[in-house]
């Protein structure tokens, strides 16, 4: 194999199944479930469950389609790799951009909200 030549992007299987469980629970019970929950129950009633039942459906379908493109095409990269080889370029840059702003905002959003949590306790 030559210099320029680069080995396949290949996966392997390294994370435990109490480490996917434990990634889904902490995506799932975020700080903002806690905080929000009890003021969209009080202003909205039973209607927030109905709004929990379609939000999660939605997650659902999110989440299968993600594993039927991750079985489809088995390499590295996550939404903007998948964006960037059924629409090109573009699409993955700004697919891979939106998902880090994304993320930066939930860590702050998170970290604010925890700290109110934790405000009445320190």
């Amino acid at each position: 194999m030559s210099t320029l030549e680069q080995p396949p992007e290949t996966l392997q299987k390294s994370l435990k199944q109490r480490h996917l469980t434990m990634i889904a629970i902490g995506g799932v019970v975020g700080a903002g479930l806690f905080v929000g929950s009890s003021a969209l129950l009080h202003s909205s009633g039973p209607a927030a469950f109905v709004s929990y039942a379609i939000t999660g459906l939605v997650i659902v379908l999110v989440m299968r389609m993600l594993g039927e493109m991750a079985t489809t095409n088995p390499s590295t990269g996550s939404f903007a790799g998948y964006a960037r080889k059924a629409f090109g370029g573009w699409a993955g840059f700004t697919t891979g951009w939106l998902y880090w702003f994304f993320w930066v905002v939930v860590v702050g959003a998170e970290a604010v909200i925890g700290g109110k949590l934790l405000q009445r306790w320190i």
